[in-house]
């Protein structure tokens, strides 16, 4: 299977998250502001075991369309799980530690990615 372009696979990484129920889905694009990936997904997860089955769903799909993570870390802790595309970067965070680094803040010029379906998709 063909894999998708960055920003298309961004999209994807932020509906699987949202059907998956994490809160405060962001799909942000970095190109020209992050020397270290063009897009990144944040999300907020309501327990470890939430933010596990999301973790490995993203990678399930990932997989699916020929992306294999180059990285993932925080996949026992339980407060943040990160999970390396190279060119998209999946975060999931437990809700105080998503406040605490406040990546909203660190990329606040970096547009944001219109991820969600319309009501006929």
């Amino acid at each position: 299977m063909p894999s998708t372009d960055a920003s298309q696979f961004a999209i994807e990484l932020a509906r699987i998250a949202s059907d998956m129920n994490a809160s405060d889905v962001l799909a942000m694009d970095l190109r020209g502001i992050s020397p270290v990936t063009d897009m990144t997904v944040i999300s907020t997860g309501t327990s470890d075991r939430q933010m596990r089955g999301l973790a490995d769903a993203v990678v399930a799909y990932g997989k699916n369309v020929g992306r294999r993570p180059f990285g993932l870390a925080g996949y026992d802790g339980g407060t943040w799980i990160v999970i390396d595309f190279i060119d998209v970067v999946f975060h999931v965070f437990g809700k105080a530690h998503r406040e605490y680094f406040d990546l909203e803040l660190l990329w606040g010029d970096a547009p944001r990615i219109d991820w969600v379906r319309s009501e006929s998709a």
